[in-house]
């Protein structure tokens, strides 16, 4: 019966997600007008009203928690092949779009596809009912034009219904599909660009029709009682316009922070939307936003008591390693990020990193590789050069908040018989926890691992290679040997003669460590909750909604019959505020018992010192490679590399600049086509390409 409940609730959320889909599809259509719609309209005066819209993804959410609770972890056999390994592969490779796998195409294609079905079937059966002369007195051709203006809108607000799930990282939606955060953003950054798309045609539209009738000095400050509220609409693509512009790259890689608090005008937009639509359109969005909002504040729960950190390394290539305590009992798969807020240098701003540190190393510490090229990460950087030149005995406690860490659930890279791991510059931060997990597996010699690795490593400066100093004794120590990791590194601004890695290491000054009071917080990172626990919230915070706003639709609404409809709005945002409220309640107490319970130490370290680099270790590593002058040559690292390793399935994963992961992909394309048609007699196979989309910090 164990056995079956994973497969019963997974068969469900199917058959849920089935019937959502379903009502999108069937909302444009003849059958719905006749049917449902007659339904729908009697459900207002009841205490149900639209919630019938909200209840499938609410419901897939919460399903989906306890399924992964209930569901056993991969342990990443190199045997146990991943079944969307062909979907996954890279398809397209664009400098526009960048690297698209088969399954993205399908799902993307899907999804246009529903846009334009529902676009059609609504201007289908607007252009069969219209009334050119005596409808707002436009001609046909207004007439036709403002209503494709109007119906962009329901475009736009399908794109919104989604907008918000990638985003989501505590919830269950993407994780069950195995995508994870870093790379689920990219989708938020696709809807939401095609939701302004539509949005703006959809107000463009509009105002052309009223400056073509002189209307817009009247239309524009409207705020009607019943209907569309023009106003609210306006202030909403207003805010939304000006969300979208400050998060294009030139101004967020640049300005991090002008797109950091512009994004929070989301909850203007919201607001405004909601006023603008009216409760029917706005359950249809509903789902998003309420677990978006729960997950949001619960994580803000799970980032408290504050912790501190333990130590800091600064590196010569204005680099910084921070050591965090963790529970003992919080486990990590590599390449899990973590984001985290120092609030001596901002009280609000989060900032994720990826985890370099291996659980099955440390069960007391973790840390995490920072590069310093924006104004938060320089400001950290200039708080220890500060320590550094301080004549103090011992330097002052930093509190920080942290949240996470966020995670595949299997080690997937264990599946392949041989790895090429490609990374450039500050890209190199995940595969340094794969690396050390691959060791630390070896030594215990519990499971079968990849029998070779080689790892491509492209950096500017020859003192970015420092940033190699957390698996330096994988590199250096002939215990390690039979990992057989191979690094080949590529300098592509310098030109030297003869180098070689261990000469690069060795020239450049140790890393300084500075060793923090821990003073002023005694708490380790936690972690988040479970996902049973998860799961219990949303189910509560669910129940609360909806008992609210029964209570306020009775109190409010139903003794009334002319109601404003900006009435009925506002009880759904206090509904939901109270709802969320109570939620958040119930999580702080819990959280609060449990640290009662158990509190952690966090181990006291006092002083300064210099931390000695590992480059004692004075081992031979012909084997290791250093070029200089020029990036590397992809399709040739990959016609090699199945020969150099002898393994029939090649794991490829690249973590780095857009260009690097658009390179490493046509690559890795070519030459899985190439392996196909027969060109390589041998059975080598790149059957999957993982990229993490992660790279660098602001």
């Amino acid at each position: 019966m164990a056995k079956a409940s994973p497969s019963l609730l997974l068969v469900m959320m199917i058959l849920i997600c089935a019937g959502w889909v379903s009502l999108w599809l069937l909302k444009p259509t003849d059958l719905w007008t006749r049917k449902w719609h007659g339904a729908e309209e009697a459900a207002t005066s009841t205490v149900f009203g639209y919630n019938v819209y909200s209840f499938p993804a609410i419901a897939v959410a919460i399903t989906g928690l306890i399924y992964m609770q209930l569901k056993p972890k991969e342990k990443g056999s190199r045997h146990g092949r991943s079944s969307n390994a062909v979907l996954s592969n890279p398809l397209v490779v664009n400098s526009y779009i960048g690297v698209l796998s088969g399954m993205e195409i399908l799902v993307v294609s899907l999804f246009i596809l529903f846009l334009a079905w529902t676009f059609y079937a609504r201007i289908s059966n607007d252009y069969k009912r219209m009334l050119p002369v005596k409808t707002f007195k436009l001609h046909k051709w207004q007439y036709k034009i403002f209503r494709m203006a109007t119906r962009c809108g329901l475009l736009s607000e399908a794109c919104l219904a989604l907008l918000l799930f990638p985003i989501s990282r505590g919830m269950a939606i993407f994780r069950l599909l195995g995508i994870q955060f870093e790379a689920s953003v990219r989708y938020h950054i696709w809807l939401g660009t095609s939701m302004v798309f539509f949005a703006t045609l959809h107000g463009t539209g509009t105002f052309y029709i009223w400056g073509i009738k002189h209307r817009i000095p009247e239309e524009i400050w409207k705020w009607q009682k019943t209907g569309r509220i023009y106003l609210a609409g306006e202030v909403s693509l207003v805010t939304l316009i000006v969300i979208w512009i400050t998060s294009l790259p030139q101004i967020r890689r640049r300005q991090f922070e002008i797109f950091y608090y512009t994004h929070h005008l989301y909850i203007v937009f919201f607001v405004f939307f909601l006023f603008h639509t009216g409760d029917r359109h706005f359950y249809m969005v509903f789902p998003g936003t309420f677990l978006f909002a729960l997950e949001k504040l619960l994580r803000i729960v799970q980032s408290k008591p504050e912790s501190c950190i333990l130590s800091a390394q600064v590196l010569p290539c204005k680099a910084v390693e921070l050591i965090l305590p963790k529970n003992p009992r919080l486990k990590y798969t590599p390449t899990s990020i973590i984001f985290v807020k120092i609030p001596s240098i901002s009280k609000f701003q989060w900032h994720s990193f990826s985890i370099t540190s291996s659980s099955r190393v440390d069960d007391n510490t973790m840390s995490v590789l920072i590069k310093c090229a924006g104004w938060w990460t320089s400001s950290l950087l200039d708080i220890l050069h500060a320590e550094l030149d301080s004549n103090a005995d011992q330097s002052k406690c930093i509190p920080i908040a942290i949240e996470g860490p966020y995670g595949p659930r299997s080690l997937n890279f264990l599946r392949y018989d041989s790895l090429l791991l490609v990374a450039g510059g500050i890209g190199i931060t995940p595969f340094l926890s794969i690396l050390q997990e691959i060791a630390s597996a070896e030594n215990s010699g519990r499971r079968k691992l990849p029998s070779s690795i080689q790892l491509i490593y492209s950096v500017k400066k020859c003192e970015d290679i420092c940033l190699l100093s957390a698996i330096l004794p994988l590199l250096l120590d002939r215990k390690f040997e039979q990992l057989q990791l191979k690094l080949k590194v590529f300098v592509t601004q310098e030109v030297r003669y003869g180098a070689t890695v261990r000469e690069l290491f060795s020239e450049f000054p140790q890393a300084q460590t500075i060793e923090f009071d821990t003073k002023c917080s005694r708490y380790a990172t936690y972690g988040p909750d479970s996902l049973h626990w998860m799961a219990a919230i949303v189910g509560f915070s669910s129940i609360v909604f909806f008992a609210f706003l029964s209570c306020f639709n009775y109190l409010f609404l139903r003794r009334t019959q002319k109601a404003p409809s900006s009435v009925t709005d506002f009880l759904l945002i206090c509904a939901f505020a109270i709802s969320i409220m109570c939620s958040i309640l119930v999580a702080v107490i819990l959280r609060w018992r449990s640290l009662r319970k158990e509190l952690p130490p966090v181990y006291e370290k006092h002083g300064k010192a210099m931390k000695q680099s590992s480059t004692e270790a004075n081992r031979a590593i012909e084997e290791h490679e250093v070029y200089f002058g020029g990036r590397p040559n992809f399709q040739e690292i990959f016609s090699k590399f199945p020969d150099e390793t002898g393994g029939s399935y090649i794991g490829v994963l690249v973590c780095g600049p857009d260009t690097m992961k658009e390179s490493v992909a046509a690559s890795c394309q070519l030459n899985s086509l190439s392996f196909k048609n027969g060109i390589r007699k041998r059975d080598h196979f790149l059957r999957e390409f993982l990229v993490n989309y992660k790279y660098g910090e602001p």
